[in-house]
This record gives C-alpha cells, structure tokens and sequence, in this order.
C-alpha cells in the first residue's frame, strides 16, 4: 500500500517540477522508468532491485530540486516533498514488518512439529525484501 502511494506521488512531483526544470529532463526521464521498472517487478528480489533503482533516481531528483533558488520555495513542491519523505519512512516501517514476518514464517517451516506439516505442503523459504543502503536513506526535503 506504501509503495503503491509513492508511486502515485512521483507523477504528481515531476509534472510539478518539470516545467521549471526543463534543462533537467534526463533526471525527470530516469524518475518516470524507475518508477515503471518498481511497478511492473514480478518477484521480491526484482522488487528491491528496482526500489533501490528508484531511490537512487528520487534522491537525484531531490538534490536537483535543492539546488534551484526558486523551485524548493514553491508550495506545491514543497507540499509533495514533505509527503515524499513521510511516505519513505512508513515504507521502511512496512519493509522492516515484511521483513520480521518473513524470518518468522521461515523459522517456523523449520521448526518441530511445523517442519512436517511444511514439507507435506511443500511450503519453501520466503524472500527477503531486501535494499541496499543509499535506499534506505529518506529523501532530504530541507526546503530552506
């Protein structure tokens, strides 16, 4: 649901901000295939692969964003940045709860007398939902 509400939110801060940027839209272009890439991502492992992707493109979005005098003072972009940030911490919230579920479920497929009952089912070991460091960053938004 997290991921699902920062995806909306990137197009609404690129159409924002790409007027004002339009010698930037390189940085804009990788946001938009980033965000299309973490979309269509079938596995967990592709997922975090391309949320890493996508971080990376934000984090480059944002620090171009700083670097404009005008654009960090105009509201709306202040506005979306602010709820950028908040939704990258309830992301790493729900990533830390995927991921504490995960090592309880594969604990307990490998525990007496659950182990029996999982290798009647077949059940296997669950993915990590696993980032690299620069993802797990929030994006600044100091707008000053």
């Amino acid at each position: 649901m997290q991921l699902k509400r920062r995806y909306d939110l990137i197009p609404n801060l690129v159409e924002v901000v790409k007027d004002y940027m339009a010698y930037e839209q390189e940085t804009l272009t990788r946001v938009i295939e980033a965000r299309g890439a973490a979309i269509s991502a079938k596995s967990v492992a592709a997922q975090g692969k391309a949320e890493n992707l996508l971080t990376e493109s934000l984090n480059s979005l944002v620090a171009v964003v700083e670097q404009d005098p005008d654009l960090p003072a105009h509201q709306t972009v202040a506005s979306l940045q602010e709820e950028l940030t908040g939704t990258e911490n309830k992301i790493s919230f729900a990533r830390q709860f995927y991921n504490d579920s995960v090592m309880t479920y594969n604990n307990k497929i490998q525990s007496i007398p659950s182990n029996i009952i999982a290798s009647v089912f077949d059940f296997s070991q669950a993915e990590y939902f696993e980032v690299g460091e620069e993802s797990r960053a929030v994006p600044r938004a100091d707008l000053r």
